[in-house]
Formats: structure tokens, C-alpha cells, sequence
């Protein structure tokens, strides 16, 4: 398997590869793809090694996915001239060019007239063979990424198509932006059925910027997109399945149905519930996979110095019983030996919970003047304590009080 994979390097022509050096926030990379899955990403990376080109992946942990890149230099015209080549010359013809430190914010750049001019003039003079047209492209950036199903890479396949000849399944990729700095957001996308008796019941759920086939829901086509990620308002937009580009915003490129959401910061007023953080039972230290949103809630802090939020803690009823604190340990994230434990009411247990992620944030540089702590216990909950998700009712909510 080996030997083959190095027969068809020597046979492939020299592209653009992935350099080994300092990444600064002037790097620039030619990325090939982009995965929030990373087994996804290690395929990708391996599939297009065996091609030849000497790949490599890296997380962006603020966009929380996987960018899977060729080419890292700090030189603007010789990045500029690889992407274009890729374009043109690779199986990547969607390759595009982030700039700045990978997993600190990395922005798309923009390439001008000028410059792409210039890049296709020496392209052509290396290979006059292949001095075909290149399209012109202002931005390379709303390009689809590999298709992820359950959990594998898969090449785009004719979809099935049912009796009519309609295809039962469409192609969407719903776009999640800031809509202050265009940054990508990760986050699902919520379809409900507009027909239905109840509007509330969610007929499906598909991840955020992937290519992802979505069937429909009823006869009429018309459903309501809920998207929603932490630290920002809601977004709602109604659409019909049947004619999606009678949405205003949404187009379709090349039978793919893109579906913009760009989302605005909380606002003052606005209350948000952190979903992804979850707690230890009888414990004020929260499980590992919370990380990931709390760490939104301090990008959110740092972002604007102008923020002042109430952190309000919510059990599932109202029992006294035991309380395992983080004591003097700085691990928020494990149980270990340096954890107290004591006794308390439902209320004292959901004001530590919330004390701890206020002590999170100071600890990370946020003035502890700006953030307040409010403890319900059992008072407010979501659902009655036996039901079926009952474990809602454990959950911390932020409160916007300034912005």
C-alpha cells in the first residue's frame, strides 16, 4: 500500500504543500476542506496524502471545526497563486485562503483583480498546456464542504428519487455567521413543521455548514428554520422546502440550497440558557463536554468590555441533600481529592453552580463586578420533576443586564 501511495507522488505534479513552521497571525493557508467531525478531517487528510499533496489538519477551536490545509506560508502572492492552482489544477476546485493564527479567529482573504490576474499569468507560463480560463471569483469563501454522513466522507451521489422523479431529499447548507464580523458559528438547525397541529415539536435537526440532504416534511413544503447558538439571539426563518429561492436570501449554487443565518450578540434584556453545560450529580463542578459553551460565555465577556450578566442557577427540585464543591482545586472540569463535600438545600447547590462559573470567568481575566449570581434551586423549572426531560430542569441561564 505504501509503495503504491509513493509511485503516484512521483507521477502527480508539485503543488502547494503544507509547510512545518511558526504559526503567527500573519500565516496564511490554502485550506481544502473544513470538518466539525474530526475522524472526518483524518480521512480527508489521508485521502488527499495518497494523491500527493502533503496535507495536514488543525482545530479552530472558536469555529470548532477541523481546517484541512496544503499550504501555510506568510507570503500573500505565493498563498494567492497555490489557491488559484488548486482551483484549477487539484480535485479541490473548492480550495480557498484563511489568513491569521489557526484557532485565533482566522479570516478569509480577499483576493483582488490584480492579484488573481497575476497568479493565472504565471500559472499559464509554468504550464501552457493547461492555460484554460479560470472563472473569476471575488471571494472564495461560500464554497460546500465534503459531505458528512453518519460519520464518513462520502463523494456527492445522485440522490433517490421516488415515483414522480422528484428527489426525495434536497441539498442545504445552512450558513451560521456572526453577522458583526462574519465568523463562523458552530451550530444545528432546528426544522419544525409549519403544518403541523403542534408548531412547537421539531421534525428534524441538521448540523450547521455541512452539506447535509434534507427531506421534507410535509405535502405543502412550508416549514419554519430555527437556529439558535450560545451568546446569540434566536433566528427563526419561515421557508417553503418546494421553492426555497423564494426566500429572500437563500440562492442555490449549483443544485445546493444555501440558507443564510447570520446571528447578533445577546442584547440587554435577553436571557440564554447554557444547554451544553452539564454538572456532576450533587456536584458544583460541571462534566468535561461543558467546556466547549462556557468558553463561548468568556469569548462573549472578552468581546465586549461593555457586558454585565446574571448567572442564574436552576435544579430539578427542591430536596436538600449532599454538595460536592471544587474547594481549593482550579479543576472545574474533574472530580478529584481536593473536593469538599457538605450538605445544603436545592437553592445552595444551584448558587454554587452558578458561583463557579462566575469564579471561571475572573479567573480568566473578567472583573467580577460584572457579573451577577442568582439561585432558584427547584422554583423555576422547564418541566414537572418526574417527566421524561426533567433533566432540563438542571441548567444555568444568562442574564443580559448591560451591553
Amino acid at each position: 500500500m505504501y509503495r503504491l501511495c509513493l509511485v503516484v507522488i512521483c507521477m502527480l505534479p508539485v503543488f502547494g504543500f503544507a509547510q512545518e513552521k511558526p504559526h503567527t497571525d500573519q500565516s496564511l493557508y490554502v485550506v481544502i476542506g473544513a470538518f466539525s467531525i474530526p475522524r472526518n478531517a483524518i480521512e480527508f487528510t489521508e485521502n488527499a496524502r495518497t494523491l500527493g499533496y502533503n496535507a495536514q489538519y488543525e482545530l479552530n477551536p472558536k469555529r470548532k471545526l477541523f481546517y484541512v490545509y496544503v499550504l501555510h506560508s506568510e507570503d500573500r502572492k505565493v498563498a494567492i497563486t497555490e489557491t488559484i492552482r488548486f482551483q484549477k489544477q487539484s480535485p479541490y476546485h473548492d480550495t480557498w485562503m484563511y489568513s491569521g493564527l489557526l484557532g485565533d479567529n482566522p479570516q478569509v482573504i480577499k483576493i483582488d483583480e490584480a492579484e488573481r490576474k497575476e497568479a493565472i499569468a504565471q500559472i499559464a507560463a509554468e504550464d501552457k498546456d493547461q492555460a484554460a480560463v479560470i472563472p473569476v471569483v471575488n471571494e472564495v469563501v461560500q464554497q460546500p464542504e465534503q459531505i458528512v454522513d453518519q460519520g464518513q466522507v462520502k463523494p456527492m451521489e445522485a440522490k433517490p428519487s421516488s415515483a414522480s422523479g422528484e428527489p426525495l431529499t434536497k441539498s442545504f447548507i445552512f450558513r451560521i455567521t456572526a453577522l458583526v464580523d462574519g465568523d463562523t458559528l458552530a451550530g444545528d438547525v432546528d426544522i419544525f413543521d409549519a403544518d403541523a397541529v403542534n408548531k412547537n415539536r421539531k421534525a428534524a435537526t441538521y448540523r450547521g455548514n455541512d452539506l447535509v440532504n434534507v427531506k421534507p416534511v410535509n405535502e405543502s413544503g412550508s416549514i419554519l428554520l430555527e437556529c439558535e447558538v450560545f451568546g446569540y439571539r434566536k433566528a427563526q426563518l419561515p421557508l417553503n422546502y418546494n421553492s426555497p429561492e423564494a426566500t429572500e436570501g437563500v440562492h442555490v449554487v449549483n443544485g445546493q440550497i444555501v440558507v443564510p443565518f447570520e446571528l447578533v450578540r445577546l442584547q440587554k434584556g435577553d436571557k440564554a440558557i447554557m444547554f451544553n453545560v452539564y454538572f456532576y450529580k450533587d456536584a458544583a463542578i460541571m462534566r468535561p463536554d461543558s467546556r466547549y459553551e462556557v468558553n463561548s460565555l468568556l469569548e462573549m465577556m472578552q468581546e465586549n468590555p461593555n457586558y454585565k450578566i446574571r448567572i442564574h442557577g436552576h435544579t430539578n427540585g427542591n430536596s436538600a441533600g449532599k454538595i460536592i464543591s471544587m474547594g481549593e482545586s482550579k479543576n472545574f472540569y474533574q472530580l478529584n481529592k481536593d473536593n469538599k463535600e457538605g450538605v445544603g438545600s436545592a437553592k445552595k447547590l444551584s448558587e454554587e453552580r452558578a458561583l463557579l462559573i462566575q469564579r471561571y470567568l475572573t479567573e480568566n481575566g473578567i472583573e467580577a463586578s460584572r457579573i451577577q449570581v442568582k439561585a432558584w434551586g427547584g422554583k423555576q423549572p422547564i418541566y414537572e420533576v418526574d417527566h421524561a426531560s426533567a433533566h432540563a430542569n438542571v441548567r444555568v441561564e444568562v442574564e443580559i443586564l448591560e451591553h
